[in-house]
């Protein structure tokens, strides 16, 4: 195997590792703020359990953060949070979730 090929391999697995690692960091991100709108709908236990479950659902309708800010967004009473505050749970659940990968 010429040295290209073998570049080529490392790389390709280094982007399988980094798909991965994203992939289970927006998961744990999704379950994280879902937990954090479940306290906000009052559901906890299993029911709690159920929406964390139709949030990590949500994200895979399309690329981007948008579909789990849209789910959220929908559930969550505008009266009660607003947008930013939707947002910003979001990003401390990303920033929960990446610190936890860092920790292994």
């Amino acid at each position: 195997m010429s040295s290209f090929d073998e570049r080529q391999n490392r790389f390709e697995s280094e982007f399988a590792h980094d798909q991965e690692a994203k992939f289970k960091i927006e998961a744990r991100r999704n379950r994280l703020v879902a937990a954090w709108a479940a306290e906000k709908l009052g559901k906890s236990g299993d029911e709690a359990e159920e929406y964390a479950k139709s949030v990590i659902r949500a994200d895979l309708q399309e690329p981007g953060d948008n579909d789990v800010f849209e789910k959220l967004r929908g559930d969550l009473p505008k009266s009660d949070v607003s947008d930013d505050e939707i947002r910003e749970a979001m990003g401390e659940a990303l920033a929960a979730a990446m610190e936890e990968a860092r920790q292994g």
